[in-house]
């Protein structure tokens, strides 16, 4: 008796690895292993130093994750592959004034290549600019112990030639989905970590 219960003991254990063995196995050809989607974010925070204002404390705070085909537009209905989703908020202390400036924005797109990544965010909260402007940044990863950097829209001339208003001067255009100037003004303090992710292929037109 004991020897018939050692030896189904043996049998129970032996087809309990074979089962862990199997389940623990490369799937076969027709049934590839799936990986979770990496995702494109952009998180972290730094003082800047700007060339033009050289002596005032700026600072930007950036959590941005991808969001692919997540904010349907007229004629899009399906979104866009750079959709995104976070925040960005900044604050400019003026050295010679004392005066304070915050803003707070909604990301909305982002797109990333390598260490570098430019994104876009909609105005929701602001004291120095209109609620609803969209903004552009820019993020670049430090290289051979280089600062990291940052670039912001209106840090920077952009302007249409095409364009004039009623006194002739030439106008600032509207910042699209995005669109941001190259990173300029490098981190003195903190700084960003970008994780690059390839942009993802159209949704299957069922899915749209």
């Amino acid at each position: 008796m004991r020897a018939t219960s050692l030896t189904a003991l043996g049998l129970a254990v032996l087809t309990a690895l074979t089962a862990t063995a199997a389940a623990g196995a490369a799937p076969a050809d027709d049934a590839p292993a799936t990986k979770p989607a990496r995702t494109a974010s952009v998180h972290g925070s730094a003082r800047v130093h700007y060339v033009f204002s050289p002596d005032d404390d700026i600072r930007f705070t950036i959590d941005a994750e991808a969001a692919p085909y997540s904010h349907p537009l007229p004629g899009l209905p399906q979104g866009l592959p750079t959709d995104a989703r976070g925040t960005v908020s900044f604050r400019h202390v003026v050295a010679a004034t004392g005066q304070i400036a915050t803003a707070k924005a909604r990301v909305d797109c982002l797109v990333t290549g390598g260490g570098a990544a430019t994104l876009t965010a909609v105005v929701t909260r602001s004291d120095v600019g209109p609620v609803g402007e969209r903004l552009g940044f820019s993020v670049g990863e430090g290289r051979a112990g280089g600062p990291d950097r940052l670039g912001f829209s209106w840090g920077v001339a952009n302007v249409d030639p095409e364009e004039t208003d009623e006194k002739g001067n030439v106008t600032a255009p509207r910042v699209g989905t995005c669109m941001a100037p190259a990173p300029f003004a490098p981190a003195v303090r903190g700084g960003f970590t970008v994780r690059h992710a390839e942009l993802p292929p159209s949704p299957p037109a069922e899915m749209r």
